[in-house]
């Protein structure tokens, strides 16, 4: 039997499970959260047929080429466009617009199977995630129904345009500038480290509409759409990372770059509001990368431990190795419990922002330790590249990096805290 082709069976018989779930539930006022039944660690139904779909598809597309994606550096697309088919991508984008608009903590289930596959790959669907969330959060109708409907009709990526070469955690200091002149804005300027900026569609670009440098952030820097194939868009050459190598980052230019005022998401001014909240959509699932990665450490760690022999016994057997992978066990479980709350969270239309900031700066913590454990668990294998675990390690240490340094989650973390004495 062709599993594939179970799979894409399977998924049309989960889309249309969801989709008659979503529209009867459009037919009913919304409950309010409060009202629940309380805590529940029990995944549903829908939910554990997206993790044990996604996980075959991991197994099969994703793991054996891994290895070769990451010494070539190639862009996963014949994945991508694989699980465009199967339907795993794009599932936030609401039902109206063609997609199926599922919840963050769906997400959030996939997204760590991908991670656990490789992170690389994951990192290209994220970043599509990233750039789309913008649009979802703050588009209007005729935006969301140009820009969102063409991502499910054929496999298109987008990119989220905000960090620069002077600019990544101090989003104020921003100096792309976009300047309104009749029908358009005139765009220019410069940004940096953009995932899927060589191969986007469309960008989400951050640029400052106030040049009065008094102006606080928060008031100066506006949000656009703009197309990759617009004259003055010029994408850098792709950088060569120490991780996950068959993500595609790269810098963008902008050299007087007409984008019409339909393209501007909400008003003048709005953008650093957009693209703040989009963070708290968007970093449950980084964290959920992370724990991907965590996982597939863990696993590989505790497969060799019950293999390797030292001192008459298999090394899981000594206290030193096996207190590492307690250690590492007890670490995801508690990341993803983090994670799956900042999900629910602003699925059920509570402000996460302190929660999103803890999962992420903690899931992200927790891969670079469980990567590290891995590779001292294999010993002098784990330092060879025959052997998966150095790879884990080189992925993981971007996840205390992108969308929002490790200490940046933690000013985040500390000024929320905070606030609540005040």
């Amino acid at each position: 039997m062709n599993t594939l082709g179970a799979n894409f069976r399977l998924l049309c018989s989960i889309r249309n499970s969801y989709t008659k779930r979503l529209l009867l539930a459009a037919r009913k006022p919304p409950s309010s959260a409060a009202s629940s039944s309380g805590l529940c660690f029990q995944l549903s139904d829908e939910q554990r047929e997206f993790q044990d779909a996604v996980k075959k598809f991991t197994a099969e597309e994703i793991i054996p080429g891994a290895s070769n994606l990451d010494r070539t550096g190639d862009y996963p697309w014949k994945i991508l466009k694989k699980a465009h088919e199967l339907g795993f991508m794009n599932l936030h984008i609401p039902v109206e617009y063609g997609g199926l608009g599922l919840s963050t903590l769906v997400i959030c289930i996939v997204t760590e199977q991908i991670g656990y596959g490789c992170t690389g790959v994951q990192t290209a669907f994220e970043a599509n995630n990233l750039g789309q969330v913008p649009v979802v959060v703050a588009g209007n109708h005729e935006q969301k129904s140009k820009y969102l409907r063409r991502m499910n009709e054929e496999p298109l990526m987008c990119a989220y345009a905000v960090t620069e070469p002077g600019a990544g955690s101090d989003v104020a200091a921003i100096s792309t500038k976009a300047e309104k002149k009749g029908d358009h804005y005139v765009l220019n300027g410069q940004k940096m480290w953009i995932t899927n900026g060589g191969v986007a569609n469309w960008y989400f670009v951050l640029a400052r509409t106030v040049t009065d440098p008094k102006f606080p952030a928060s008031k100066c820097l506006s949000g656009f759409i703009v197309d990759a194939d617009t004259p003055g868009v010029i994408p850098g050459k792709k950088e060569v990372n120490m991780g996950q190598r068959c993500s595609d980052t790269r810098g963008i230019t902008f050299e007087d770059v007409l984008v019409p005022k339909e393209n501007l998401l909400g008003n003048e001014g709005d953008g650093f509001k957009i693209a703040m909240k989009a963070f708290d959509y968007t970093r449950p699932a980084v964290a959920s990368g992370s724990l991907g990665l965590a996982q597939r450490a863990l696993d590989e760690a505790t497969r060799y431990s019950l293999q390797r022999r030292t001192m008459g016994k298999v090394i899981a057997q000594h206290q030193a190795v096996s207190f590492m992978l307690a250690e590492m066990a007890m670490q995801i479980e508690l990341a993803r419990l983090a994670t799956h709350k900042a999900a629910w969270q602003i699925d059920n239309g509570f402000r996460n922002t302190m929660e999103a900031s803890i999962a992420k700066g903690f899931a992200g913590d927790v891969a670079n330790k469980c990567a590290s454990d891995a590779v001292q668990i294999f010993g002098g294998a784990g330092f060879n590249t025959e052997y998966p675990v150095e790879k884990l390690l080189r992925d993981a240490k971007i996840y205390q990096i992108y969308e929002g340094t490790a200490q940046i989650q933690r000013i985040i973390i500390a000024r929320e805290h905070l606030s609540k004495y005040v």
